[in-house]
């Protein structure tokens, strides 16, 4: 019997056919799996595992925490997607694909619910971001402290730390507003991006929000949530500065009826109120004021209340002297003029050229003043 002992170059590269052989034998790229573990949990505390769809969001797996607090779940996915896991009260959002092994870490006791992910991509970005984010929010936090500090033992000095500490907020507010801008747009191939840029107000940065939806169009074309949020998008770029502003026909306070585009010719503003929105109360005098300032300058003013009481409309209407021309649909922020002009919070408005272009929004105060005053000449 012959005896052939392997050499030590063989006995290597056995090793490693083992070790590649055993290593995909683990790796399921037809699943996911997401493990982690918890500090300051309660042993057997039900760990859920949540699916996110746009708005909704729905258990897909539960487990119980291991005395050590460690749980583990394997599910799979169409296409990368939105998860959260839930232990309690707190939550923890992540980002998963088929093949992906991800560890989530987190302390329960920590009430600022910061958590670390690793082992894909993925969750790679979602730590650079979560990590950076709450750099910002511990500065945020640092800060609001201090005053809440300075004003308990200077009470009667409030506007005066108000007025000194402001401008750091700010400053914080702003660094952070520009990190997750910059962020999103470097990411424009990660759901991490989308994620950092939907936890902006689109209010404020519907333009920055615009180009970005411009530059992942072609991308997670099976992501529900991202689909949407290029449909909104698309909703949100007709109704731009420069757009023409989309005709309608709406019924008048009076039981008459208004069509938009009967009004060109003139500057137009579109004011979107309702009588019970304090700040829209609050701003009526200063419209009111610009009404009578600039009506003979070829300007005039349509407003739409998103009432559904018609008593409680006309009632604030008459109160607060509002003499230019009101329609309505009465159906709130579900109306859907209110929905075609995008409007998701009041007050809010367009200024309108006589071509029927639109030429600013939300302007309010001085600054409605000042535009009008160098528009209309």
């Amino acid at each position: 019997m012959n005896i052939i002992i392997a050499s030590p170059m063989k006995k290597i590269v056995m090793l490693l056919v083992v070790v590649s052989i055993a290593f995909a034998a683990c790796s399921d790229k037809t699943k996911f799996v997401i493990s982690g573990k918890f500090e300051n949990a309660t042993p057997k505390s039900q760990v859920y595992l949540y699916s996110i769809d746009n708005a909704n969001q729905t258990v897909i797996d539960s487990t119980v925490l291991s005395d050590k607090g460690e749980f583990k779940f394997t599910n799979s996915t169409p296409d990368v997607d939105f998860y959260k896991i839930k232990i309690d009260k707190s939550e923890y959002i992540l980002i998963a694909k088929n093949g992906d092994a991800i560890k989530l870490e987190a302390d329960l006791a920590d009430k600022s619910l910061s958590y670390k992910l690793s082992g894909a991509a993925e969750a790679d970005k979602l730590e650079e971001l979560n990590k950076t984010k709450n750099q910002f929010l511990a500065k945020q936090a640092a800060l609001e402290a201090t005053f809440e500090q300075n004003v308990a033992s200077q009470p009667q000095n409030r506007d005066a730390i108000v007025n000194q500490m402001k401008p750091e907020l700010i400053k914080v507010n702003d660094s952070l507003v520009n990190y997750v801008l910059k962020f999103a747009m470097d990411n424009t191939g990660s759901l991490a991006g989308f994620y950092a840029i939907s936890s902006l107000n689109p209010s404020d940065y519907e333009q920055e929000m615009i180009t970005y939806a411009d530059k992942i169009k072609n991308n997670f074309n099976k992501n529900q949530a991202v689909t949407s949020f290029l449909v909104r998008m698309a909703k949100l770029k007709a109704v731009q500065v420069g757009q023409t502003a989309p005709d309608f026909t709406m019924n008048t306070i009076d039981s008459k009826t208004i069509k938009l585009s009967s009004l060109r010719g003139k500057y137009v503003m579109l004011d979107f109120w309702a009588s019970w929105c304090q700040p829209c109360r609050q701003e009526n005098p200063n419209v009111v004021k610009m009404f009578n300032k600039y009506k003979g300058k070829n300007f005039t003013i349509l407003s739409i209340s998103l009432d559904k009481d018609a008593a409680a409309w006309k009632q604030a209407v008459i109160a607060d002297g509002l003499t230019w021309t009101h329609a309505s649909e009465l159906q709130d922020f579900e109306s859907p003029t209110v929905r075609m002009y995008q409007v998701e919070a009041i007050p809010a408005s367009f200024i309108l050229d006589p071509s029927g272009k639109i030429i600013a929004k939300n302007l309010r105060g001085e600054d409605l003043d000042v535009f009008l005053g160098k528009t209309l000449r």
